[in-house]
C-alpha cells in the first residue's frame, strides 16, 4: 500500500489561477488551481430518466489488497486502455491487473498499482499531474462495476468517491472544475467540487464514448456526437450556445479539440479525410487527406500551437499535416450566429475553382511526414515537448518517440522505443 504519492512536487502545477475551493474534494485536489470560470449547477434540477445517475457519494472505507510498483511483475499484463493526461507530459494505462502512470520525457514508470484480486481497469483518466484519477472496471474480473466511475486518490491508495449509473460507462473526461461521464446515448457533466449534476446531453449512439473538452483556463467547451449520423455538437458553456456541425456523411470515428477549444478536427468511419472546423463559427477551415482507401482512425491530435495535426490509423502509419489556421484571429473572433444553430459545411480549398472538374483527391492536402508503426496494435499519438517530435503509444505496450522534418516530407526518425508493459526502472523525482 502506497504511503507517498509520486505526484507530489516536483511535478509542476497547471498554469491557471482561481479561487476555486471544492469543499468535498479539496483535500485531494490541493495541488491544483482551478480555472477562472467555475461551473455552476443548473436550476431547476435535471429530470429523472433511465440513464440518470443512481447516486454520487464519498467512500469512507479505504481500499484493500492494493500493491505498489512491481509486486506483480512476474505476471504479464494486458492493456485495456491507454491515455495521455491533459498536458501530454505523462500517460496512464488500465490493465487486467490494475493501473500505471508513466512519464513521457524522460520515459520512465511513475508508479503502478496492482490489485491482489487481479481486478481489471478498462477506463482510466488522469487529472493533469495530480494524485487524482478516475476509473471504470473491465474484463473477466473487473475491479469495479462497469456502470460506476470511481475517483481514486493515490495519496491514500483508495477510492474517495463514486458515480453510479444505470448503464455502462463508455468514457470519462476530467477538467479541474468538472467531471464528464459518457454513456452510450447520454453525457453527464458534474461539478468537481461537490459532484452536483450541471447538465446532461443526449447524443446519437456513441458506443466508443467520443467526447472532448477544452483544458485551458477558461469556459468549458464540450464536443460530442450530435443526434444525427456525422453530426458534431459543440457546447460553449460561457455563452450557453450550442452549434451543430454536419462534419461528415458517415458516422464519426474520432475527433480532437485544441486546448482552448477553438479548433476541432474530425474524422469519419471512412477514414480518408480529416476536417478542421472553427468551434465558434462552425465553419470548415481546412481539409486534409490521410489516403484514398478506407481506414479506421484511432486518434487525432493538435500540436500546442495548432501548427500541426497528427493522425494514427489501422493502416499502420502516423501522418503529420500542416495546418493553415490563424489562432489569433480565432481567439479574438466572436460568433455572430444565434446560440442554437445548425451550421453547414463551408467550402475551403485553394483548388475550389476546379472543384467538381477533377477528382477530389487532386485538390486534397496531403501529409508532410509519415511514420511506419511496428506490428498491428492500436496506437494513439500526440506531440512531444521538443520541436517536431511525436509520442506514440500502442496497446501492445509500445512507447515510441520520433522526430519529423516537414521540409523534407520523408519518413520520421525514431528517437527511442520502450515497452511500458515490461517494467523498467521507476523514475521518482525525475519528471520532465
Amino acid at each position: 500500500m502506497a504511503t507517498i504519492s509520486p505526484f507530489s512536487p516536483p511535478f509542476p502545477l497547471p498554469n491557471t489561477s482561481s479561487k476555486f475551493q471544492p469543499p468535498m474534494l479539496q483535500p485531494y485536489l490541493e495541488q491544483l488551481e482551478a480555472p477562472q470560470h467555475q461551473l455552476q449547477p443548473q436550476q431547476p434540477a435535471v429530470e429523472q430518466v433511465n440513464d440518470e445517475p443512481l447516486h454520487g457519494s464519498l467512500i469512507q472505507n479505504p481500499e484493500s489488497g492494493v500493491s505498489s510498483n512491481h509486486s506483480s511483475t512476474n505476471h504479464s499484463a494486458t492493456a485495456y486502455h491507454v491515455t495521455f493526461n491533459q498536458d501530454f507530459g505523462c500517460f496512464a494505462i488500465g490493465t487486467d491487473r490494475g493501473f500505471g502512470v508513466f512519464n513521457c520525457v524522460p520515459f520512465c514508470e511513475s508508479f503502478c498499482r496492482y490489485f491482489e484480486n487481479i481486478g481489471g481497469i478498462g477506463i482510466i483518466e488522469m487529472l493533469f499531474r495530480s494524485n487524482i484519477l478516475a476509473f471504470v472496471g473491465r474484463g473477466d474480473h473487473p475491479q469495479y462495476p462497469r456502470n460506476k466511475v470511481m475517483i481514486w486518490d493515490d495519496h491514500q491508495s483508495r477510492c474517495i468517491s463514486e458515480l453510479c449509473f444505470r448503464s455502462e460507462v463508455r468514457s470519462i473526461r476530467l477538467r479541474q472544475d468538472c467531471i464528464v461521464v459518457v454513456l452510450e446515448q447520454k453525457i453527464f457533466v458534474y461539478n468537481f467540487s461537490n459532484l452536483k449534476l450541471l447538465f446532461q446531453i443526449e447524443t446519437t449512439t456513441n458506443p466508443k464514448g467520443h467526447c472532448e473538452v477544452s483544458q485551458a483556463a477558461g469556459p468549458l467547451v464540450l464536443v460530442c456526437p450530435g443526434l444525427q449520423k456525422g453530426q458534431v455538437r459543440v457546447k460553449h458553456y460561457a455563452s450557453k450556445g450550442t452549434k451543430f456541425i454536419v462534419a461528415h456523411d458517415s458516422v464519426l470515428a474520432c475527433f480532437a479539440l485544441t486546448r482552448e477549444g477553438n479548433l476541432l478536427a474530425t474524422a469519419s468511419t471512412k477514414g480518408t479525410l480529416i476536417r478542421i472546423f472553427s468551434t465558434l463559427e462552425g465553419t470548415l477551415l481546412q481539409e486534409v487527406r490521410r489516403g484514398l482507401d478506407r481506414a479506421e482512425i484511432y486518434s487525432v491530435s493538435f500540436s500546442p500551437t495548432a501548427q500541426w495535426l497528427a493522425v494514427s490509423s489501422d493502416k499502420g502509419t502516423v501522418h503529420v499535416f500542416s495546418l493553415k489556421v490563424n489562432l489569433w484571429n480565432l481567439s479574438t473572433n466572436k460568433s455572430s450566429s444565434s446560440p442554437d444553430s445548425r451550421v453547414p459545411v463551408a467550402a475551403s480549398s485553394s483548388f475550389s475553382f476546379i472543384r467538381g472538374v477533377l477528382p477530389k483527391y487532386f485538390s486534397s492536402e496531403w501529409s508532410v511526414a509519415q511514420f511506419r508503426l511496428p506490428g498491428v496494435s492500436q496506437y494513439i499519438v500526440t506531440f512531444g515537448n521538443e520541436k517536431n517530435t511525436l509520442i506514440i503509444l500502442g496497446w501492445d505496450g509500445s512507447f515510441i518517440r520520433c522526430k519529423f522534418d516537414p521540409a523534407s516530407g520523408k519518413e520520421m526518425t525514431q528517437l527511442e522505443y520502450h515497452n511500458f508493459l515490461k517494467p523498467e526502472e521507476p523514475c521518482y523525482g525525475k519528471y520532465g
